[in-house]
């Protein structure tokens, strides 16, 4: 068992580490991380706490993304209390990491029928590049999760929120709970990663929006 639990961590070592947007070391995650779990038995239940605190107490706010490399990180979402995906995304990376879950970043291009009007037209175009998600690492294996999309703007919409038990993966479903309308499509993944690939992030944003950069 103990060569077993030794192999599982070696492993997994990368997905445990701080890094620059994933800084799982700050007193403000670490202090998160705890405070979130603390009622927790299990590395399940941590995962599954950990979810819906990111999930629900961080605003979503894709209306304010910075670029700079220096303004990404899971310890200045939390202080500001808001995000958009991958930030919230880097979050819960960050806070499985401060209490010993591996965490890995993923990211995919969607296609989001139920954008607004005005976000479609700032974007001009339905696709949004680099739609953030989380894979953790609990009882032996790896699943997703989204903590995107906060239940009181679901409300908003009239869509479900994303459930998460940390026995399957919860990524945007196709459709609404009736089945009816089809409102994520996920179109291209990017991969899972230890560490947030800023660069190809970048590119991918001038590849489809370079009016933002002038272009």
């Amino acid at each position: 068992m103990f060569f077993i639990k030794k192999y599982i961590y070696m492993n997994n070592i990368a997905s445990l580490r701080a890094t620059p947007f994933i800084d799982s070391d700050h007193p403000a995650v670490l202090a998160f991380a705890r405070h979130t779990t603390a009622h927790c038995q299990t590395d399940t239940e941590r995962a599954v706490a950990l979810y819906y605190a990111v999930r629900d107490d961080i605003r979503y706010d894709p209306h304010h993304i910075d670029i700079n490399p220096n303004y990404i990180k899971a310890s200045l979402t939390l202080q500001r209390g808001s995000g958009y995906c991958i930030e919230k995304a880097l979050v819960l990376a960050a806070a499985a990491r401060a209490v010993g879950i591996p965490a890995k970043l993923g990211f995919a291009n969607v296609r989001n029928h139920l954008a607004t009007d005005k976000f479609i037209a700032a974007l001009r175009t339905d696709i949004f590049v680099y739609h953030g998600y989380v894979s953790l690492y609990t009882d032996g294996h790896w699943t997703k999760a989204t903590p995107a999309f906060n239940r009181s703007l679901c409300e908003r919409f009239d869509v479900a929120p994303l459930e998460y038990d940390a026995q399957a993966d919860s990524i945007f479903q196709e459709y609404d709970p009736t089945g009816e309308r089809k409102y994520m499509e996920y179109l291209h993944y990017h991969g899972e990663f230890d560490d947030f690939p800023h660069a190809d992030f970048v590119a991918e944003l001038r590849r489809y929006y370079p009016h933002f950069f002038g272009q």
